[in-house]
């Protein structure tokens, strides 16, 4: 059965992922320690169920130290085990728990006049060796249906291959964290600077047929992909399920959406052995 565990920091969004799955037919399970999952997963898969989700977070402590062995024994009886790990930035974390006035979960070890970023401090060094198990979002300025899409799609890929996640991102707004390779798209022309163009993205004709007038940009798209080519073996070899390849310019809109858009064509098209799936993400666009 497909078993994905949802981990990551208060607020970053576990809540909505969770409900995505649970809308993709995912039997959820929220707070479970990881001790209880071998017998969970074999109950549930004796019952006939197909795909099981179960978050699993800091309020676990010392127990997450456990995580690993558990989800390779796991593997071992043949079962699709899969982590996904949500984070944000602090200043968005503590922004979104002072919108809804929640406390904080942390705050029940740390004491009642714990602030929240001492509480985010001591999340992310418990959460450590498990935000380096799996596929990482960043939910940093993130819509709600954005990050439903997200989720939906990661777990949906195969996870005996690779999956080559493609990320455009403006640099006004931040580098995401969940980028393992980060290319720099602001060299090349920019339509903003046309009245005409600036309206668009990098999805639509008129900037396609812009980027397509511009020799410059083929090449850089050229040279990535030769890049990326070269060196995936490398992440292959490291027991990776998941690379995630970022591409920004200044606003997230035009060049980093057309760049990441024909990158991620490229790969779909012609693509490397072991790669089962090629995702693309654009963190200013609305999903389509």
């Amino acid at each position: 059965m497909k078993v994905v565990l949802l981990s990551g920091l208060s607020g970053s969004g576990k809540s909505v992922a969770l409900n995505a799955l649970e809308d993709q037919g995912f039997f959820c399970i929220d707070n479970l320690p990881p001790d209880f999952l071998p017998d969970l997963v074999a109950r549930l898969d004796h019952q006939g169920q197909r795909a099981v989700a179960v978050a699993i977070d800091a309020r676990m402590g010392g127990l997450l130290k456990s995580l690993p062995s558990f989800i390779e024994t796991l593997k071992n009886l043949g079962h699709d085990v899969r982590l996904l790990f949500l984070d944000a930035d602090d200043d968005v974390i503590a922004m979104r728990y002072s919108e809804t006035r929640r406390k904080h979960p942390a705050q029940a070890q740390l004491g009642g006049n714990a602030t929240v970023e001492e509480c985010v401090r001591h999340e992310r060094e418990t959460l450590m060796l498990v935000g380096g198990l799996g596929d990482k979002i960043d939910t940093s300025g993130l819509q709600a249906n954005t990050l439903r899409h997200w989720v939906c799609e990661t777990v949906s890929a195969e996870a005996s291959k690779i999956t080559v996640t493609f990320e455009s991102f403006g640099f006004k707004r931040r580098t995401p964290t969940d980028a393992d390779l980060v290319f720099d798209a602001r060299c090349l022309p920019n339509p903003y600077y046309d009245k005409n163009l600036r309206p668009y993205n990098g999805r639509d004709e008129l900037i396609r047929d812009y980027f397509e007038t511009q020799p410059i940009v083929a090449d850089f798209i050229a040279d990535i992909d030769t890049f990326i080519r070269r060196w995936l073996p490398k992440y292959q070899f490291e027991q990776r399920s998941y690379l995630t390849v970022a591409i920004g310019c200044t606003g997230g809109q035009h060049r980093s959406v057309f760049v990441a858009e024909n990158l991620a064509k490229s790969f779909r098209d012609n693509p490397p052995e072991k790669i089962q799936t090629v995702l693309i993400r654009h963190r200013v666009l609305s999903p389509t």
